[in-house]
């Protein structure tokens, strides 16, 4: 794996923080054409990577253009660049994700804002029983390299039909299930960053696997995929 990150990433990023404006932007499209074809090809070995160790369905690639639509904020461009790589299968779920920007870059890895039916099989699973998702997250590996759940995005009360006072609460009350691991500048442009990035990815893989199989049965541990 030789891949690398350009260190001129950071600087258009910062560059265009400065100059958020369309503006600016046509002016420099050239400035942001190279830095997006080096940065593409940096995502796409990260997929190529990924293959080596998951079955990817779906890399993404999103967008620099905001919606600026519904928000207050109306720079038109983000100052970050992100990809995400979806795994293949209704029998394998989750994703990866990774973002890069000026002192800010990080990976996740999990289920970002599922959906209801999702959310409440996982909450059910984590009031029957936590034993599982409780030893993924206490190994050693695991810990060292995620630093448990990303705490952001919790309820602050008992979501309705569970037991406010239930031993497991802070996993049911999640709205998310979302490991992340940040990273420095400096390790961004290190030449083992791309290895790093799939070793971590490689390090969540008993979490995806613990969780696809509870998003692909039911309480009784019977598959709910046809076929």
């Amino acid at each position: 794996m030789t891949a690398i990150v350009n260190t001129s990433i950071f600087k258009f990023l910062t560059d265009l923080k400065n100059n958020n404006n369309r503006e600016w932007f046509a002016e420099n499209k050239t400035y942001y054409q190279r830095e997006e074809e080096l940065i593409k090809d940096f995502f796409s070995a990260i997929n190529d990577g990924l293959e080596t160790i998951d079955n990817i369905g779906e890399m993404k690639t999103y967008r620099i253009y905001r919606d600026i639509r519904f928000s207050k904020d109306k720079t038109p461009y983000k100052t970050f660049r992100s990809c995400s790589y979806k795994r293949a299968s209704k029998a394998l779920r989750g994703s990866y994700h990774l973002e890069i920007t000026p002192g800010g870059s990080f990976l996740a890895v999990g289920f970002w804002k599922p959906n209801k039916e999702d959310l409440f099989r996982i909450r059910k699973e984590f009031e029957l029983d936590s034993s599982y998702i409780k030893n993924i997250i206490s190994n050693k590996k695991f810990k060292t390299t995620f630093f448990g759940f990303y705490d952001k995005n919790s309820l602050k009360l008992a979501p309705t039909g569970f037991d406010k006072n239930h031993p497991n609460i802070d996993l049911i009350k999640k709205k998310d299930f979302i490991f992340l691991r940040k990273f420095t500048d400096k390790e961004v442009i290190s030449k083992d960053f791309l290895s790093n990035v799939i070793n971590c990815f490689k390090t969540s893989l008993p979490f995806l696997s613990y969780m696809s199989d509870v998003l692909t049965t039911n309480l009784n541990g019977e598959t709910i995929l046809e076929g």
